[in-house]
């Protein structure tokens, strides 16, 4: 599970949650800042036109409707000298003008934010992908995979979503509502203080509710979170599921969360409903005293009934926009909350990362040692306890011992996928967090239990430890690797597209084709953890040739409970409790009765100690 950041309640929660997203997400707004404020300058277009709408009108029952014989003046001089037939068409045109801008502004409003929004989030997607990538193998371990694809697709989806269809009309609602309140104080501030009073209270109101809202909405993004790590992980674990006949627990857990999800978005949904309809009577008690005390103004000579009419249509455009708020919090409130678990991702600091003064490797010769090195996974007992190891260069070591002692710990770390607490670990006399992480990897190959291979052509799969090998080089390494037989009684041989994760080919053959990605790598120092631990002994044979084929030459870090492949190194170090037990070639150890023969004889009583001296 992902670290649970503890929060203030309330006001600070939202506006420290905004705050944050602000932070990481302005950077990228500054990128398309051009964009931006053209979709801005148009939004302000919309809002103009907005507030001219109304004035045709007022002219058209002020000038040409006449109240109690006398036509209204305007006050302006050229409109004063139109006739009622010329002054109703030019009204008809104004209308006509100013809804055909707003229609032109509107469209390259929404289209200019839809872009900018689109590009910043598909940018925050990439980076964010990125940092995942970077993060120490410490954080993954506790990370669950669904959740972070659900942060990684369905949270920032609803960003860029929320962000073009409710932050885009909240902006243009503000403007509105402002714009519109400026014109009521001018016309006559007394009806305009009369009509806004009830505001605060709506302000009031949305805030409560908004921030019940934004409360569930996060305790909601949690659960769908949950949702997608369940799924994850019932089916990339499939074949378990299926052959323990876990099917009715793994639903059981996934209705949990599912329910608690559906409970979630009722109350959601709930609690906008009612914010809805505060805003609709408030908005309904606002407009009748507008029309009363209006009314009254016009019976009394002081504002013309064109006034009233612009007052009631600016106070109807006020109000809708703040309806519009109000059903647009639930997606402004998952939105924030799908913001702040994004966030949560970015402030995620690599426990592995460069130093400051890291440098970039030379090429290595291939000497290992590690140095009193202590270390202990998170929540965990002590793994490795000042385990000292030396490896010559072009030396293939065996790494042996009972299930956590510590082997592939020492592989772990010689790759630094974790650091460890004290000691130090050595690649030619250098410490190798002295190395940019880039360039020492790019030294070390590897061959793992579980080969990892994607939904493209083996050819690609391959060429993963070298984007620019040429096909014969491609080739080659598959020979060395055993694999260029069966590749090629392949449909498109070498071209031919795997299912997902390699499904599609035995575990024999996929374990060749990690094989020769390792072969064409050519790096000095090969880490070989568990690499036949999944193979049937008609496999075996075949990928431990290969193995030896492409160690020879490197430095290696065998891995292995297979004792008659470790028997073919050239050391055999016996892990016990995070220490060497024992260390030496393989026939050395079988002759000394110590704790290797014991393990031999533990595990293969009759001939353990032939084997282990075959050579």
């Amino acid at each position: 599970m992902l670290k649970r950041r503890s929060r203030p309640k309330g006001l600070r929660s939202t506006a420290g949650g905004m705050k944050r997203i602000i932070h990481h997400v302005s950077p990228y707004m500054a990128q398309h800042r051009g964009l931006a404020i053209g979709s801005a300058l148009a939004l302000i277009g919309v809002t103009l036109m907005r507030l001219l709408e109304p004035l045709p009108v007022k002219l058209v029952i002020d000038r040409v409707v006449v109240v109690g014989g006398k036509q209204a003046a305007t006050g302006i001089a050229w409109l004063d000298k139109l006739n009622a037939m010329e002054l109703l068409v030019f009204c008809s045109g104004m209308v006509v003008v100013t809804i055909g801008l707003r229609a032109l502004f509107g469209y390259l409003s929404t289209v200019g934010f839809a872009l900018t929004g689109s590009r910043i989030m598909a940018e925050l997607r990439h980076d964010l992908y990125r940092h995942l990538q970077g993060l120490s193998l410490s954080f993954h371990d506790r990370a669950r995979t669904g959740d972070l694809t659900m942060r990684m697709v369905g949270d920032v989806g609803m960003m860029r979503e929320a962000a073009v269809t409710a932050l885009l009309p909240f902006a243009t609602n503000v403007l509105i509502v402002f714009g519109m309140a400026g014109v009521m104080l001018w016309l006559n501030w007394q009806l305009a203080l009369l009509a806004l009073a009830p505001l605060p209270l709506l302000a009031f109101a949305t805030f409560k509710l908004g921030r019940k809202i934004q409360t569930v909405s996060r305790e909601q993004r949690k659960r769908e979170g949950g949702i997608a790590a369940a799924t994850s992980e019932s089916m990339a674990g499939m074949r378990v599921v299926q052959a323990l006949s876990l099917e009715d627990r793994m639903t059981k857990t996934f209705a949990s969360h599912n329910s608690g999800s559906l409970t979630d978005g009722v109350k959601a949904k709930r609690l906008s409903a009612s914010l809805e309809r505060t805003t609709d009577v408030i908005a309904g008690v606002s407009t009748a005293m507008v029309l009363g005390f209006g009314a009254l103004l016009v019976i009394r000579r002081v504002i013309t009934p064109g006034d009233l009419i612009v007052f009631l249509t600016y106070l109807k455009s006020t109000f809708r926009p703040i309806r519009d708020f109000a059903k647009n919090t639930t997606r402004i409130a998952k939105a924030t909350a799908a913001g702040e678990r994004v966030v949560d991702l970015l402030e995620e600091e690599p426990e592995v990362r460069d130093a400051p003064d890291a440098v970039v490797a030379p090429p290595f010769a291939g000497q290992i040692e590690f140095e009193a090195v202590d270390f202990a996974y998170a929540g965990s007992g002590e793994v490795m306890n000042a385990f000292a190891l030396s490896i010559a260069p072009g030396e293939l070591v065996a790494l042996v011992g009972h299930s956590g002692t510590g082997k592939s710990t020492a592989a772990s770390l010689l790759m630094r996928l974790y650091d460890p607490q004290a000691g130090r670990i050595l690649i030619d006399g250098a410490d190798l967090r002295s190395y940019t992480l880039a360039s020492l990897r790019g030294q070390i190959s590897t061959v793992l239990q579980e080969p990892l291979l994607f939904s493209d052509t083996i050819r690609e799969n391959i060429a993963l430890a070298c984007p620019d090998a040429s096909d014969a080089e491609i080739e080659a390494a598959a020979r060395d690797a055993n694999a260029h037989d069966f590749i090629m009684r392949l449909p498109a041989g070498y071209d031919t597209v795997l299912a997902e994760r390699g499904a599609s080919l035995s575990m024999g053959q996929r374990q060749r084709i990690s094989i020769a990605r390792a072969a064409l790598r050519r790096s000095p120092i090969l880490v070989l953890d568990e690499p036949t631990a999944s193979l049937d002994r008609g496999n075996e044979g075949l990928v431990i040739d290969a193995l030896l084929r492409t160690a020879k030459g490197r430095t290696t870090l065998l891995v292995t409970h297979d004792l008659e492949f470790a028997a073919k190194a050239d050391r055999i170090v016996l892990i016990e409790d995070g220490r060497i037990a024992e260390s030496g070639k393989p026939a050395e150890l079988a002759k000394r009765g110590g704790a290797y023969t014991r393990l031999v004889g533990g595990r293969d009583a009759g001939e353990g100690v032939r084997l282990a001296v075959v050579r």
